[in-house]
């Protein structure tokens, strides 16, 4: 594959959502780097309340860009996304990447960044069950489904799909990103 991608995730990922998509891109030949909005490392959690570990962060959000990476990786747990929604630098990577056309991938509640960054409306997506109000009061076509492709964003539900999603994932982010202007829909 030979793709670098970011993985943003700040305290409070849940770590098998960062874990095993990570370890399939890898796997496929992907390079990784954790980004997040400071140095050191990020507490990561089980089913939101447990301690996890940690992960070291590589890159801090407010010093990379999209033209650094070739594919986004948004896992969920219910803290993470929403400290990142309160990070502009974050926000606007988020944003900034989806506009780039380049494949974003986003599991559980990591959708809730792409209502804070403005780029719902219009797209086919899914997420954990709470997160789904939100989506479609941002303009989004929520549906309930293992993992959905729209464009350049892929979307599932729970740790439950990280199968389905780490093999769609695998496969969106080999591919090479549409031209600007380009068609979305899967």
């Amino acid at each position: 594959m030979g793709r670098r991608v970011a993985i943003l995730a700040a305290d409070g990922v849940e770590r098998v959502e960062l874990e095993q998509p990570r370890r399939a891109l890898e796997d496929a030949g992907a390079r990784t780097d954790v980004v997040s909005l400071g140095n050191g490392e990020i507490q990561a959690r089980d089913h939101d309340l447990e301690d996890a570990g940690t992960f070291p962060v590589d890159r801090v959000v407010k010093e990379v860009s999209p033209d650094d990476y070739d594919a986004l990786l948004l896992p969920g747990g219910t803290v993470n996304p929403d400290k990142l929604r309160m990070e502009p630098a974050a926000v606007k990577f988020v944003r900034d990447f989806v506009q780039s056309r380049k494949p974003v991938a986003s599991i559980c509640h990591g959708p809730w960044n792409f209502v804070e960054a403005g780029v719902a409306r219009g797209r086919r997506l899914t997420s954990w069950p709470s997160v789904r109000t939100d989506l479609r009061n941002a303009g989004a076509e929520v549906v309930d489904e293992q993992v959905v492709t729209d464009g350049n964003i892929t979307t599932s539900r729970s740790p439950d799909d990280l199968p389905a999603f780490c093999e769609r994932i695998v496969q969106e982010f080999a591919k090479t990103p549409e031209p600007a202007g380009g068609g979305g829909g899967a």
